[in-house]
């Protein structure tokens, strides 16, 4: 027997519906490119979005075509959010971070019929363009005024105002199939080429509003939330989405992410939550401390793209009366799979105890499941200890790759994440290394990521790396390497004996390197295989000028 409730789709367009009904005159805020800030309101954006349904419907649009973007956090961008997805085709919000060649590949292989990009992006479009055969339309999203910029193009480029102004907002959003794709994110293709997530419109609603939940990032429309992450990486973890959902102010950053720009916003504009990847709050937080800084009305950043360490969750905290809500996901858990907020008995617990799970990626989300498995596939204890392959699965995780390139799921289900973890007894998740990252040293593992969280404790290091490197007992051991703060002149040895009695001996870096800066990926995340690469032929101790015997100490 089937129950007797309405079958009402799950859709993209219902989302901004909503916001105009029911939040309209709540402001959307955009930092532009010149540096001037743009004030809208929901009902605004949705106008525009319908204007431009109507635009990209009479420039041949169908359903299932793919519209790629170039463009920062802006409101022009948000307007496409809706107004591709919602009348049936998908929105490619493609990396301009990444290199060339990998857009080039990215467009071409997500067949994208037409590109709106922002203006400071005309270089990149005009490198990359005459590689792009099968884009019909290139859109730069200004005005005319600012289409001068664009003039000495090779092709012809139309601009985003007056081509949505020749159309009325008179337009009714098609029903969909809440099956059907929406979007479609990249992931940034550390190895290998960049593979395609295409969600549908029904993951994306699950996934907003379970991002929305108390014990996930508990929003509502008293909100005022700056988007730091792109909404070029993995949909700015469904944040826009959610913005409509719940009503909140949402302000956009534009280009201006240095640490001034934001701290201007942050106070401007009265933000009361975050979402961003550490790197940019690790530098947010340099800034607050060198001019000696406060925030008048943030109370919480959302943190995602990579681990962020206990200290500066600490100082977060206790300097700045910042809340920090830990999380993990991928772009092909839409993103968001984890939080890390605590249980109610956790507020019990002593502060170095609560700062320890917070440390964590946290516990899933309703919808999602998770285990740690074995390399023989068998289920391990969920016992804070056990470590092993991390398997997701869920109405918001993918099932497969765009055009099926490669592999996206076991044979029994569960997404592979390729990252390795330990789950508690009261299902607390924490990354340990990815899979790739992780450190065999004479049989045992080693946590990458535990080191780094160690090093990042040290008042005078402003970033840390480790990367295993070849040994011919051990077969790796780790590398550590550092980037000092501006004042600092931290030693190796200091260092090292920074870690003495907070890990096994045998995890014991056996060197340490001191950089001017470390490479990332696209999305923030450390680059270790190039690290890895850059030193392979790594003696311990050569470049130091340390006494320090570099045998390390192995006793199991």
């Amino acid at each position: 027997m089937q129950g007797l409730m309405m079958d009402t789709p799950l859709t993209i367009s219902s989302l901004i519906r909503h916001a105009d009904r029911n939040h309209g005159e709540t402001e959307i805020v955009s930092r532009t490119i010149d540096g001037s800030l743009h004030r809208s309101t929901y009902r605004e954006v949705h106008s525009r979005s319908r204007r431009l349904a109507n635009c990209l419907i009479a420039s041949g649009v169908q359903s299932g075509d793919r519209i790629g973007t170039l463009a920062w956090n802006g409101y022009r961008h948000m307007e496409l959010y809706f107004a591709v997805s919602g009348i049936g085709a998908i929105c490619h919000t493609v990396n301009p971070r990444l290199f060339p060649e990998q857009i080039v590949y990215i467009i071409n292989h997500a067949e994208d019929t037409q590109i709106f990009f922002d203006a400071t992006f005309i270089s990149l479009v005009r490198d990359i363009a005459p590689r792009c055969p099968g884009v019909r339309h290139w859109v730069l999203m200004t005005d005319r005024a600012g289409m001068a910029g664009a003039a000495d193009l090779a092709f012809s480029v139309q601009c985003y105002e007056e081509e949505i102004g020749k159309f009325s907002d008179e337009f009714v959003w098609p029903d969909l199939d809440e099956g059907s794709a929406s979007s479609l994110c990249y992931t940034s293709g550390t190895t290998g080429n960049p593979k395609g997530v295409l969600y549908s419109h029904r993951s994306t609603v699950l996934h907003t509003m379970a991002l929305a939940m108390p014990d996930a990032v508990n929003l509502s429309e008293r909100d005022v939330m700056l988007v730091v992450v792109p909404m070029f990486h993995a949909n700015a973890w469904g944040t826009i989405y959610c913005a409509a959902a719940v009503g909140f102010k949402l302000v956009l950053p534009g280009p201006h992410l240095d640490p001034a720009s934001l701290y201007e916003l942050f106070e401007s504009e009265g933000v009361t939550i975050s979402p961003g990847v550490p790197t940019v709050w690790n530098g947010l937080l340099q800034f607050l401390q060198q001019g000696k800084r406060k925030f008048t009305s943030l109370k919480r950043l959302f943190v995602g793209g990579a681990a962020f360490p206990e200290a500066s969750i600490r100082a977060f905290r206790e300097h700045l009366g910042v809340s920090v809500i830990h999380a993990w996901g991928m772009t092909e858990t839409s993103p968001l799979g984890t939080a890390a907020t605590l249980l109610a008995k956790h507020s019990r617990l002593p502060m170095d105890a609560q700062y320890a799970l917070l440390a964590k990626q946290g516990r899933v989300l309703f919808g999602v499941e998770m285990k740690i498995v074995g390399d023989d596939g068998e289920e391990l204890p969920h016992d804070g200890v056990a470590f092993g392959n991390f398997l997701v699965r869920g109405p918001w995780v993918a099932r497969g790759y765009f055009k099926g390139d490669d592999a996206a799921v076991t044979k029994h289900g569960w997404f592979a994440t390729g990252d390795v973890a330990t789950i508690d007894a009261d299902g607390f998740m924490r990354i340990t290394d990815r899979s790739k990252d992780v450190i065999k040293s004479g049989g045992e593992w080693i946590s990458s990521i535990s080191l780094e969280s160690i090093a990042m404790a040290h008042p005078g290091v402003l970033e840390a790396a480790v990367i295993g490197m070849r040994h011919p007992k051990w077969d790796e051991r780790p590398l550590l390497l550092i980037i000092r703060k501006p004042e600092s002149a931290v030693t190796r040895d200091e260092l090292l004996q920074f870690f003495e009695g907070k890990i096994a001996k045998w995890w014991m870096p056996d060197d340490v390197v001191f950089v001017d800066s470390l490479p990332h990926t696209a999305t923030g995340k450390l680059l270790k295989t190039k690290l890895r690469d850059a030193y392979a032929g790594h003696v311990p101790g050569a470049n130091a000028g340390s006494s320090r015997n570099s045998e390390p100490a192995l006793e199991r």
